[in-house]
């Protein structure tokens, strides 16, 4: 018989080993995963199965629990009030009431809602929910001919525009846009949702709905319309499905380990997926608290967490270069955050981002409003910085199927096809568009595509990939895994540009720009140029007032191939970004680098010359455009 003692040394001597080989082969982060995904299915399941796929239940089962700890929990927080999930439920009875009774909203009708982040925003969507209606969430930043188009495609006859927005039908050219919205595309009432009317609703009647209500919906069915941002046309109605719904929200429930205890903060727009299904439906799924941020701003952040008490915060795009880029407070680590969660954090943001505020976790994830999948990376330590996914052999094994990533030709945005027609695979650290398995009889499943827009939705499908008759989603994405088993994004498709014969990612140069300390803020784009091929790098790049120009030069030479410098900067005071912190490229690219042009708002040119940036002039412009000048 072994001693004990002997046990416990050996038991001592293989934790070491265990951790490395947990480690190098990820199979906690594979276990984990794998049981999220399957808890999800057979959850979905089971609510399609008993007709309890609205949402709305979620809220109901809580707030009508039989413990007073669980119907007194805290469901929202907002600007230092405070609604538990009992008090929640009777407000969104009372808005479905409202709903009915004031504007016949009926099952399966499609409702426009044009709202800032705000509480009576959360009652008219639940309340749809609840009667089996069904929002399409718009963008609050939109006026005019974008707004038009957006109510137009949902199909909406009624249509709420929040008190705080109502200057988007105002003066000449707000009238004109109402005038529009009320006599294009059918009968359509505009209601201005101000604080008479909130005080109107409060006085309704709160009737529960009753269940054939938001009966008889399968989990492929419509439970909202969001938009794409529309960055180069008008944006699309992304058609967010139950199954989509239940997939995004319960599988980051269980991936991030969320508790009854913990309360979720998003400030991110709520009209954006981000905010809507992975967090407040998501918070909704694990019965926590939401903390609900009015908008953005670096000034409000902290203190809401703080207040709120927070455990986990949300932020997309460059939230947290903005947050990082403000002056250090002696409070930057007082709060109980002990996650950040979201996507679009940039490598060169996201060490120093966890130092500064004491955050242990990031937990960055990969997904389009549209798309049929998603990646994961619940990233601890110094392990796995930069990735927006991560998978072990075990996870592969079992899931992988489902995701490519396949190469391009250099020449085009098409998939390189092999000489058997079907499409190469990437090696290991090579680029390529990242893909996503659909089933190629039932595409529906998992793509349900654009909302009347059956021409956009085609194009995200492509056919006889791998073999015949297959079916795969094009994300328009370029990403390229890691031996190791993490997955990088590089850019989107169409970012990119080619110089001097090389694809330039303009993901990595805006990580090396950021890099330096004088560079707050980058946004790298190629520019057309007169005789010359392809496309020049330039960045729209915010700097420290003090910024040396040369030991930033210094910095692209050193950390960029020559092909990949940007060749052109852009300063200017403030990056134009979308609602979600992404920033936006193609004003930029079509205005270029012409003085006249690009400089008009105050911005200025410099570019690079014998090795260092220097101002670029109308002069300098002018032997481009003479062909006197060679880059």
């Amino acid at each position: 018989m072994v001693p004990p003692a002997a046990l416990l040394k050996a038991a001592a001597a293989a934790v070491p080993l265990l951790s490395y080989l947990d480690a190098k082969y990820m199979i906690r982060n594979d276990i984990t995963m794998i049981r999220a995904f399957i808890t999800t299915q057979i959850n979905q399941r089971l609510y399609e199965r008993r007709g309890r796929l609205s949402p709305f239940y979620f809220l109901e089962d809580l707030a009508l629990s039989s413990k007073p700890d669980v119907a007194n929990r805290v469901f929202l927080i907002y600007e230092g009030r405070r609604w538990t999930y009992k008090q929640s439920y009777d407000t969104v009875c009372r808005y479905a009431t409202w709903l009915k009774e004031r504007y016949a909203v009926k099952k399966g009708e499609i409702v426009a809602l044009d709202f800032m982040n705000k509480p009576c925003m959360l009652w008219i969507w639940l309340g749809l929910w609840a009667i089996g209606a069904r929002p399409a969430m718009l963008n609050y930043n939109l006026s005019g001919d974008r707004l038009v188009h957006c109510v137009k495609t949902s199909t909406a006859r009624l249509v709420l525009i929040d008190g705080e927005v109502r200057n988007v039908l105002e003066g000449e050219a707000g009238l004109a846009t109402r005038a529009q919205l009320e006599s294009e595309g059918g009968e359509r009432e505009i209601v201005i949702f101000d604080d008479a009317t909130e005080r109107v609703v409060e006085t309704w009647r709160a009737v529960r709905p009753g269940d054939e209500e938001r009966g008889d919906v399968k989990l492929p069915d419509m439970a909202m319309l969001i938009y794409t941002s529309g960055t180069t046309g008008m944006p699309k109605a992304a058609v967010i499905s139950f199954q989509k719904l239940h997939y995004g929200a319960g599988f980051c429930h269980h991936f991030l380990g969320m508790l009854p205890t913990d309360c979720f903060y998003t400030c991110m727009p709520l009209y954006h997926s981000s905010a809507a299904i992975l967090g407040v439906t998501q918070v909704l799924t694990a019965g926590c608290t939401l903390s609900l941020g009015h908008k953005f701003s670096t000034k409000t952040f902290w203190r809401d967490v703080r207040e709120s008490d927070a455990t986990i915060v949300q932020y997309v795009g460059e939230t947290c270069r903005y947050l990082l880029a403000v002056a250090p407070d002696p409070r930057d680590r007082a709060h109980r955050v002990r996650m950040a969660f979201g996507n679009g954090l940039r490598p060169d943001v996201w060490a120093g981002f966890k130092e500064r505020f004491g955050i242990a976790t990031v937990a960055e994830f990969y997904a389009s409003t549209e798309g049929p999948s998603g990646s994961w990376n619940f990233q601890e330590g110094s392990w796995g910085i930069g990735a927006v996914g991560r998978s072990g052999g075990l996870l592969r094994l079992l899931l992988g199927g489902g995701v490519k990533i396949a190469k391009m030709d250099d020449d085009s945005e098409t998939l390189l096809r092999g000489p058997d027609g079907f499409v190469v695979l990437c090696a290991p650290m090579e680029a390529g568009e990242l893909l996503w398995k659909l089933d190629p009889a039932a595409i529906e499943k998992k793509f349900q595509g654009y909302w009347k827009n059956g021409k956009a939705t085609d194009e995200r499908i492509l056919r006889n990939v791998f073999k015949t008759g297959d079916a795969w989603f094009r994300t328009g994405d370029l990403q390229r895994t890691s031996p190791d088993g993490f997955w990088y994004f590089v850019d989107r498709l169409g970012d990119t540009f080619r110089w001097k014969s090389e694809n330039v990612s303009t993901a990595e140069v805006a990580a090396v720009l950021g890099a330096h300390p004088s560079v707050l803020e980058a946004n790298v784009y190629g520019v057309a140029l007169p005789h010359h091929d392809g496309r020049a790098g330039c960045a729209a790049v915010v700097l420290e007032p003090d910024a040396d120009m040369r030991a930033l030069a210094h910095h692209v030479e050193h950390g960029l191939p020559k092909y990949a410098r940007p060749l052109f900067l852009r300063v200017t005071a403030q990056i134009e970004t979308t609602g979600n912190n992404k920033h936006l490229k193609h004003s930029l690219r079509e205005e270029g680098v012409e003085p006249a042009v690009a400089e008009k708002e105050g911005d200025r040119l410099w570019w690079w010359k014998e090795g260092r940036y220097v101002r670029f002039e109308e002069k300098d412009w002018e032997a481009l455009r003479k062909g006197n000048v060679k880059l």
